[in-house]
């Protein structure tokens, strides 16, 4: 009895198919740059897979026979899907096609993901990309569960698990200050002199904000309103309600009536920045030419 043709009988089905074209062994071996022989135990094999003879071997050449007359249709299907297959798979590999889901902190919005996006998108424009926006750690569980292909994170607390991480720049902060206030014109500051300010803040706690490592260091901020969203701190800022810290990737988009103001290298948080893939999986085209590009950016921005 017969079998299903596997997977790896798959290519015997070019070589049947320019054997009937050509209605020769002989011909068909050349045009496909094999030897006769060669050409001749492929077709055998495909006629013992069937379990029936696909040609009738004549003094001059080769002609179907009923059964080869039935598979040629189907061969000529499967060659087709095949065909359409390789140039899917070469689209992949140039990056003619295929997706690239890309998530990112907040501030890394401001300038580092859409400079690399912009890049991107004009070298491959036919690959779909897609953004997702978050804290850390729920980019980290996407990621981790396969739904993004690579997000730009900050530090996370510890190794996490099921991804990589890709180390792009250190970036410092700098203090955002009403343009009315008095500490406004200056052009460093020191967290001491902050010490009666209060603070908008992403979080009641100030270990879990931008402030962790100055609160490491013993400096104890004052927290008055807490404000996850980046624009609305600003607004609370320039309204005159405190003070908050911007990250150096976000610096450029600061609204125009606030004041950045450097800290003192001595007690300016710093925070890691890093771009995290999957664990595990090899990257695809697009995460691997993506990860250069913003690992370009990330070098202009930090010079």
């Amino acid at each position: 009895m017969a079998t299903m043709p596997t997977s790896q009988s798959l290519s015997l089905y070019a070589v049947f198919l320019r054997v009937a074209r050509d209605r020769s062994f002989t011909a068909a071996a050349r045009a496909l740059g094999y030897t006769q022989s060669a050409v001749s135990r492929q077709v055998q094999a495909l006629e013992d897979e069937w379990g029936t003879a696909l040609f009738d071997r004549l003094p001059r050449g080769v002609r179907l026979t009923e059964a080869g007359r039935t598979l040629l249709p189907h061969a000529e299907a499967v060659e087709a899907r095949l065909a359409t297959a390789r140039a899917e798979i070469e689209a992949l590999r140039t990056l003619a096609a295929g997706r690239l889901r890309v998530g990112g902190i907040a501030t890394a919005d401001a300038q580092l993901l859409p400079s690399a996006l912009a890049a991107f998108r004009a070298r491959h424009p036919g690959v779909s990309v897609t953004r997702a926006e978050g804290l850390s750690a729920g980019l980290l569980r996407l990621l981790a569960a396969g739904e993004l292909d690579l997000a730009v994170v900050a530090a996370p607390d510890g190794r996490p698990d099921g991804v990589d991480l890709h180390h792009l720049l250190d970036e410092r902060m700098y203090v955002a200050l009403p343009r009315t206030h008095p500490l406004a014109d200056r052009a460093v500051l020191r967290l001491t002199e902050l010490a009666d300010e209060e603070w908008i803040a992403g979080s009641a706690r100030p270990e879990d904000t931008l402030m962790r490592t100055a609160v490491a260091d013993g400096f104890r901020p004052r927290t008055g309103f807490v404000v996850a969203d980046w624009i609305a701190k600003q607004g609370f800022v320039a309204a005159g309600l405190g003070i908050t810290l911007v990250p150096a990737l976000a610096a450029s988009a600061a609204r125009p009536d606030l004041a950045l103001v450097a800290l003192h290298p001595e007690d300016a948080p710093w925070r890691a920045v890093y771009a995290a893939t999957p664990r595990g999986p090899s990257p695809s085209p697009a995460v691997t030419v993506f990860l250069g590009l913003l690992r370009a950016a990330a070098a202009r921005l930090a010079g």
